[in-house]
């Protein structure tokens, strides 16, 4: 063991640095997985993000409530689905109960 436990252990060896690939950016049977759908367009883009304002809370809130509402439905028809059948077990077991008395 080393004698200072205090410093740092030293990375055993250099991690490989990999410049990119410009040989082959015209080749349509390679897409990068960071161009999807073949978009070709270099350098970099800028991303505009814009306040939610009231008309876009309540819509963003509207679809929200259309979600749980069907979610909530969905639920509902899966247990009235089984209100049948269990009322059809019940009288085939008193139907059965009668006829063994």
């Amino acid at each position: 063991m080393t004698d200072n436990s205090s410093e740092p252990e030293r990375p055993r060896h250099e991690p490989e640095i990999i410049p990119p690939d410009r040989a082959r950016r015209g080749e349509a049977w390679r897409q990068s997985a960071w161009r999807p759908y073949g978009w070709s367009a270099g350098g970099t883009h800028r991303v505009y993000v814009a306040r939610v304002g009231p008309f876009g809370l309540a819509m963003l809130t509207l679809a929200f409530a259309i979600l749980a509402g069907v979610i909530f439905l969905a639920i509902i028809g899966a247990v009235l689905i089984w209100i049948p059948a269990v009322a059809l077990l019940v009288v085939v077991a008193a139907i059965f109960r009668a006829l063994r008395r």
